[in-house]
């Protein structure tokens, strides 16, 4: 399959001026910003709350991304085909409606994954755009707490699969719809309170956009809008130019799916010419049993973030920037899943190695512009049973920070997410207070990066301690036994590394990178993460990396 932006842009927006695009493009920057405080301060989860996993953004009439907040990757670059999938189910949509959706084969990336998406339309009833954000609940349904078990085979172990639905009808609240929410997770009235906290969002961006519309004129702000895209469209090809033209390869490897299948091969053909990237993943490996195929929204999302990355970091994030674009699929493989292949794993373990074999190719390319590999995975670690503080269900979702790829411009960051993610840790004082759980450990791992004239940065180890009688934990990890690549001569970063500790005994037992498993109180459960390439050559002495003094 072929995805490439063949919209072109408006007439009306070539009379738009420099300083008015410029005051237009931050002030819709600003409303995406201030919706994304509004959905964390107003969520119930501590996933949401303290670890800002929710992404906000504007799009046009036209059902094109304008403006987004810096907020999550993967979330941002697959948004505009859930906006699409909606649009194409309801093309008429009043003031009021809201939609949501969370499958992953119409515009989403897996099922804890809560799109929410409103039209936006004048005092006249006039389609100005629409306003949308992105959550992820830690409980969706499905064979395991978290939804995201480690064995599932297809998607329905994984929890609720959302089409595009009305959740709002002229600004109401579907009953029916929310009740059959409620009665699909394992946590009700904090999924109700976080999907409340997105409606609220997109009211705000509305409100917002159209108080722009009332300084600007309607047509001001769709030609100011359709401008964005132009000049990000512009700018993005302008940078393409100044790189080195030609065709590049590059192939990487998962670990495995969970279920036993791995490794599992990805290989990329990366093409610069005349101002246009091709990303042809044609040659991916078959999709598999377990959860890391990827739908065509999450690879799409991580070739677009891997484009600006590289290519024009300081461009704004929009559509625009997609027109210089094309990305190339085989149907049925890992990076273009077909249903009803279980997805929860890629769109935050895939979407890594998508990323990391993009970046391979583009450095050799331009390896200027290119460190080392990064820690290449999310260390997802979900908990869930019943907390015996108040006699409820508990279900608690993070993923970890580990090591930063080095690069010519210096070291790595340690202990720090990279890439496809963009969320913040739990505070241990917000953890141990929502959940019967308890940090035992939580530092970096000396030594964890890779060697080089620049050192890789370092993971991290953390060890949790069960305070309940019966947990149910799932571990969903890459880079387990093939560590993060360094770059111009740089050794490898360590890889990570999962563990038990069974209460009363003296010894961690190791655990597969992908595992699900059954735990009581007193039992720890220990995650060390990745850490990141080192780049240039190193001395021929290992040396010491240290913890850097506080």
């Amino acid at each position: 399959m072929t995805t490439d932006a063949t919209d072109t842009p408006d007439p009306g927006q070539l009379d738009v001026d420099p300083i008015t695009l410029e005051v237009v493009r931050n002030a819709l920057v600003g409303i995406a910003e201030e919706a994304g405080a509004a959905l964390r301060r107003t969520a119930y989860s501590p996933n949401i709350k303290e670890r800002i996993d929710c992404s906000t953004a504007v799009f046009d009439g036209q059902g094109r991304m304008v403006a987004q907040a810096e907020h999550i990757p993967v979330h941002l670059g697959s948004m505009p085909m859930s906006v699409a999938a909606a649009r194409e189910v309801f093309p008429t949509l009043d003031p009021g409606d809201q939609v949501l959706v969370s499958d992953p084969y119409a515009g989403g990336t897996h099922l804890p994954d809560w799109t929410l998406i409103a039209p936006i339309h004048d005092a006249e009833g006039q389609l100005l755009g629409y306003a949308a954000n992105r959550a992820h609940h830690s409980d969706v349904g499905g064979s395991a707490p978290g939804s995201m078990p480690a064995g599932a085979t297809d998607i329905f172990a994984e929890g609720l699969r959302i089409p595009p639905v009305k959740l709002a009808v002229a600004g109401e609240e579907s009953r029916d719809l929310v009740a059959m929410l409620l009665a699909n997770t394992r946590t009700p009235r904090e999924r109700l309170g976080d999907l409340r906290a997105q409606i609220g969002a997109n009211r705000l961006t509305a409100r917002r956009v159209t108080e722009l519309a009332g300084e600007l004129g309607v047509d001001g702000l769709q030609a100011a809008m359709a401008a964005t895209l132009a000049h990000a469209e512009r700018a993005v090809i302008a940078a393409i130019r100044e790189l080195p033209q030609g065709t590049a390869r590059f192939t990487d490897v998962m670990d495995g799916d969970g279920t036993g299948v791995g490794p599992i091969e990805l290989h990329v053909e990366l093409t610069l010419a005349d101002g246009h990237v091709t990303v042809d993943l044609t040659g991916c490996a078959a999709q598999v049993p377990g959860g890391v195929n990827a739908p065509l929204a999450v690879t799409v999302s991580a070739a677009v973030y891997a484009l600006r990355a590289v290519v024009a970091p300081q461009v704004p994030a929009n559509d625009g920037v997609r027109r210089a674009l094309t990305v190339r699929t085989t149907p049925g493989t890992i990076v273009d899943a077909r249903a009803p292949a279980s997805v929860a794993a890629a769109n935050v373990e895939t979407s890594q190695r998508i990323v990391d074999v993009l970046l391979g190719a583009f450095a050799v390319l331009a390896p200027d512009r290119v460190g080392a590999a990064s820690q290449g995975t999310m260390n997802n670690t979900l908990f869930g049973g019943t907390d015996p503080r108040t006699g409820e269900a508990f279900t608690y979702y993070e993923t970890l920070g580990g090591g930063m790829g080095a690069g010519p411009w210096g070291p790595g960051a340690s202990g720090i997410q990279s890439h496809m993610t963009n969320t913040k840790n739990t505070p241990v004082e917000a953890f141990e207070l929502a959940y019967p759980l308890r940090v035992v450990e939580y530092r970096l791992r000396d030594g964890s990066g890779g060697d080089g004239a620049h050192r890789g940065g370092m993971g991290l180890r953390r060890v949790l301690e069960v305070d309940t009688d019966d947990a149910h934990a799932s571990l969903i990890t890459e880079r387990r036994d093939h560590a993060p690549w360094g770059a111009a001569g740089g050794g490898p970063g360590a890889v990570g590394r999962n563990a038990v500790r069974r209460a009363g005994e003296a010894e961690e037992r190791p655990l597969p990178a992908k595992v699900s498993l059954r735990l009581s109180r007193g039992d720890r459960l220990i995650v060390e993460t990745p850490g990141g390439g080192g780049y240039g050559p190193g001395s021929d002495e290992p040396g010491d990396q240290e913890v850097p003094d506080s």
